[in-house]
C-alpha cells in the first residue's frame, strides 16, 4: 500500500462524482479513483426524462463536470469498464478488463437499473427503458414524428415519459395495475391530480391493468395485450415499472443488503472501510428514524458529498429530507419528504388545485410529513423545515395563503 492512501469510487454517476470532487474540496490529496460502466463521463439523469428528451436542452448540459474537471483535479476517471468484484481481505477492486485497483477505502455509487419486463415479446424492437443518454436519445428518435405508444407504469418515469410523447404528437395510453396514478410514491390523492392532469392532454389510462403479452411483426413491436384481454396498437412501448438498485457487487462481497446495500446514518456498509450513497444506498437516515432507499436527483447530489466526508473521518448523519421534482407539461413541481400510503392520515391542500397552483401538504397525527409545491416557487425550504420540526400544526393556518409558511 503506498504512503498516500486510495479512495476508489465504484460508479461514475452524479453521487460518484460529487463524492469525487468533495474529496478534493475538502483537501484530500491522495489518489481518488474513479470507475464506471458507461462510455459517457459522469451525468445528471433527470434531464433525460425531461429537457434533454424533449429536445430543450443540449446534451452538454447534463454532465456533472466539464470534459477536463477530472484531470484537472488528478481523479483517475476509467470509463467503459465495468467492476467484477470486491476483494476486501485484499482490499482491490477487479475489472472486467482483467486489472484491479487497490484501495484504502472504497465508496459504491453503482445507482439502479429498470426493472425488466420478463414477458413474451418483450426482446422485441420499439420495447424501450429509460436510464442512460443513449436510452433517451433512443427515445426521443422513437418519439418524433408522432406514432401510438403504450407505457408499462404510472410511476414519475411513466407519466414523464407520456407528457414526451405527447409533446411530440404521439397516441399515448398508460397501462397500469394500481387503481390509480403514482399511488405508491405520492397516495391516491395526489395521483388523481396528475392523472386529470395527464387526461387533459389527451393521455388514455388503462388503471387495474397490467402489460401481459407484447406482440411484434418483422421483429419489432406491434401491440401490447393487457391483463384484460384489450389489444393496444403500439409503434413503441415504454416500459417503466420500477427500478432494481444495483447492489450484487457489495452482496457478492458479502455486505449486507436489503433493497440495496444497507448502511448507518454516516453512509457506512457493514464493512467500515466501504460506503454506499445514492440510489444503490439504503441507509439509516436519523430524521425519519429508519432506513430508506431513494431513487431522487436530490439524494445523489447531496450523499455523495456526505459519503466523502464520512470516508475523510469527518462525524455526519444522513438526515436529509428527501427532495425531488418534475416537469409535466406546464406543470412544475417539487416535493419534500415521502408521502407513501400509510405514513399520513391526512391531505391539505392550500390554493386552487383547479388551476394547478396549490402546495399539498401530507400529516400523520397533526404533524407536516411531506409537501409539494405545485407551480408554486421558493416556499421547499419552509415545507422541509416544517417536516424537520416534527409538530402539531394548526390545519386551518396551514390552508390559508395569507399566512406565511414560516410562521407556522
Amino acid at each position: 500500500m503506498s504512503a498516500e492512501p486510495a479512495y476508489v469510487i465504484v460508479g461514475a454517476s452524479l453521487a460518484g462524482a460529487k463524492a469525487a470532487e468533495t474529496l478534493r474540496e475538502e483537501g484530500f490529496t491522495g489518489a481518488v479513483v474513479l470507475i464506471g460502466d458507461e462510455q459517457q463521463r459522469p451525468y445528471e439523469r433527470p434531464p433525460l426524462s425531461k429537457g434533454f428528451l424533449l429536445g430543450k436542452d443540449e446534451k452538454s448540459s447534463v454532465y456533472v463536470h466539464e470534459e477536463g474537471w477530472y484531470a484537472g483535479h488528478d481523479v483517475d476517471l476509467r470509463l467503459g469498464v465495468a467492476v467484477r468484484s470486491i476483494d476486501r481481505a485484499g482490499r482491490r477492486v477487479a475489472l472486467a478488463d482483467g486489472s484491479s485497483v487497490p484501495y484504502d477505502k472504497l465508496l459504491i455509487t453503482t445507482g439502479a437499473s429498470p426493472r425488466r419486463i420478463r414477458l413474451p415479446g418483450a426482446d422485441l424492437g420499439g420495447v424501450l427503458y429509460l436510464r442512460t443518454v443513449e436510452d433517451s436519445e433512443q427515445l426521443r428518435t422513437a418519439l418524433h414524428g408522432g406514432g401510438r405508444v403504450v407505457i408499462a407504469g404510472s410511476g414519475w418515469i411513466g407519466l414523464e415519459t407520456a407528457a414526451a410523447a405527447r409533446h411530440y404528437g404521439c397516441d399515448v395510453t398508460v397501462v397500469e395495475p394500481e387503481p390509480g396514478a403514482l399511488q405508491r410514491s405520492i397516495g391516491p390523492e395526489l395521483g388523481e391530480v396528475f392523472a386529470g392532469l395527464h387526461r387533459s392532454h389527451g393521455v388514455v389510462f388503462r388503471f387495474g391493468e397490467g402489460v401481459s403479452e407484447l406482440r411484434g411483426s418483422g421483429g419489432r413491436v406491434s401491440g401490447v395485450v393487457t391483463s384484460s384481454g384489450a389489444q393496444l396498437p403500439a409503434d413503441v412501448v415504454i416500459i417503466g415499472i420500477g427500478a432494481v438498485p444495483n447492489a450484487w457487487i457489495a452482496a457478492d462481497a458479502g455486505l449486507d443488503v436489503g433493497n440495496g446495500i444497507l448502511a448507518d446514518e454516516a453512509l457506512r456498509s457493514s464493512d467500515p472501510d466501504i460506503y454506499a450513497a445514492g440510489d444503490v444506498a439504503n441507509a439509516f437516515n436519523s430524521l425519519l428514524g429508519r432506513r430508506i432507499r431513494v431513487e431522487h436527483w436530490g439524494n445523489a447530489l447531496t450523499g455523495g458529498p456526505l459519503a466523502a466526508k464520512s470516508m475523510l473521518g469527518h462525524q455526519v448523519s444522513y438526515d436529509l429530507v428527501p427532495y425531488f421534482y418534475s416537469d409535466q407539461y406546464d406543470l412544475g413541481m417539487e416535493a419534500a419528504g415521502l408521502p407513501e400510503p400509510g405514513s399520513y392520515d391526512q391531505v391539505i391542500y392550500r390554493g386552487d388545485r383547479e388551476s394547478l397552483e396549490f402546495i399539498a401538504f401530507w400529516l400523520s397525527d397533526g404533524a407536516v410529513v411531506a409537501g409539494m409545491n405545485v407551480n408554486v416557487w421558493d416556499v421547499n425550504d419552509d415545507i422541509q423545515a416544517l417536516i424537520r420540526s416534527g409538530l402539531p400544526v394548526d390545519p386551518g393556518r396551514l390552508a390559508d395563503p395569507g399566512v406565511p409558511l414560516g410562521e407556522l
